[in-house]
């Protein structure tokens, strides 16, 4: 029994890993900020993946994500730990994110780039249908077995909630901070999100398809992103960061 239970977290926690690098191979880094263009054929099955995994709509998403940037932590961030309070933004982010999703003036405003279309009409915008063909396939992994499939569907979603609001909460509160803004870079939370923890970094250089700036620092995404370049699946924007005249200025004066 005890083999079973592991074995369903593992998977829950690999499962989890799939979620993440979706989140900021395709959500962030290309839907977001166009760092990345992604083949048809790539495009489409990352889609279908984390319309499976999480349910979320992507234009919903990078609504939430780019009013984060127009107003990062000021009146109008929809998940500033500033504002929000630390703890609110690491528990409750999912609300956040969801009452963020909700206003859909500023969803029009911050997505009018990705309009509904009929893959999203007919499929896509059916949260619970691909989160119901999510746990559906975990049950086949599983040969049928209900209980572990349970045990791995729940560590999935918590480690994933819990990741995807640590780099707001963590990434607006603790850190190194090399360039302007209350932005963070952790390397310990990028190792965990894919390379997420260098949000200092993403500030500053928000087309970057790359997150790491040094030797020393590592975005697990990016080789990722680096492979599917081999394999023509994928075309990258800037090679080397490009930094925003702001960030330039603060780096030169440290």
């Amino acid at each position: 029994m005890l083999v079973r239970i592991l074995i369903a977290v593992l998977v829950g926690l690999f499962t989890c890993q799939i979620a993440i690098f979706l989140t900021t191979v395709f959500l962030h880094r290309t839907l977001s900020h166009k760092a990345i263009t992604m083949s048809k054929g790539l495009r489409f099955a990352c889609r279908t993946l984390i319309w499976m995994s999480t349910g979320i709509r992507p234009r919903e998403w990078v609504g939430v994500h780019r009013k984060h940037h127009a107003y990062t932590d000021v009146t109008g961030d929809p998940h500033s730990p500033l504002l929000e309070g630390f703890w609110k933004v690491q528990l409750a982010n999912v609300a956040l994110y969801r009452r963020g999703a909700a206003d859909k003036l500023s969803i029009d405003r911050y997505s009018k780039d990705l309009p509904a279309d009929r893959w999203d009409r007919v499929l896509f915008d059916r949260s619970l249908v691909g989160l119901s063909a999510g746990i559906g396939l975990l049950l086949l992994v599983f040969w049928g077995n209900w209980e572990m499939t349970l045990i791995a569907s729940g560590v999935h979603t918590v480690a994933y909630l819990g990741l995807n609001s640590a780099v707001n909460a963590v990434g607006h509160s603790y850190g190194k901070r090399p360039f302007a803004g209350l932005a963070t870079n952790n390397q310990w939370l990028a190792w965990l999100t894919g390379g997420e923890g260098l949000h200092s970094n993403h500030h500053a250089a928000p087309t970057s398809a790359r997150l790491s700036f040094s030797r020393r620092e590592f975005d697990p995404a990016w080789w990722l992103v680096s492979l599917g370049r081999r394999l023509r699946w994928l075309e990258v924007r800037h090679l080397a960061p490009r930094l925003s005249h702001g960030a330039v200025r603060e780096a030169q004066a440290a």
